[in-house]
């Protein structure tokens, strides 16, 4: 089945904005979805917050653009009221976008959520862990 990750908003936005110095590793996080070297995941919320971000530096037709190929290249994992409801009750999580961003890695069978913020996710069910790690497992999968 190979690696399966869920990719926090952080580093889809590194990736859009081209936020230096976490520009580089998100392309290659992203380029390795796209290639399917590992099968990667994004929450439905992230969609309407990346849109929403993006305001200040994209029209809104290119908003939709970018998205629609963001869900090209991701699988995009479903809010459902199951998932709202584990995140709303979840007390381990100070931010509630985090837990719902865990509870759809859960459902997706993620093997790790990628983020910046690792710290974040220190009471995730799925293990969390920083773009560089992320980018040594491709490293190895393409040897």
């Amino acid at each position: 089945m190979g690696v399966r990750i869920l990719v926090d908003t952080n580093i889809i936005l590194d990736y859009l904005l081209e936020r230096e110095p976490y520009g580089e590793l998100a392309r290659t996080i992203i380029k390795s979805c796209q290639k399917r070297i590992i099968t990667g995941c994004i929450a439905a919320h992230s969609i309407t917050n990346i849109f929403y971000i993006l305001r200040k530096d994209f029209s809104l037709e290119e908003r939709r653009k970018i998205l629609l190929n963001i869900c090209k290249i991701f699988y995009v994992e479903g809010i459902d009221n199951h998932k709202l409801q584990n995140a709303l009750v979840n007390d381990s999580f100070t931010d509630f976008e985090d837990c719902l961003q865990m509870e759809c890695a859960k459902y997706f069978h993620a093997d790790y959520i990628v983020s910046r913020n690792v710290l974040d996710f220190k009471y995730s069910d799925i293990p969390c862990i920083e773009p560089e790690k992320v980018c040594g497992i491709i490293k190895q999968l393409s040897e």
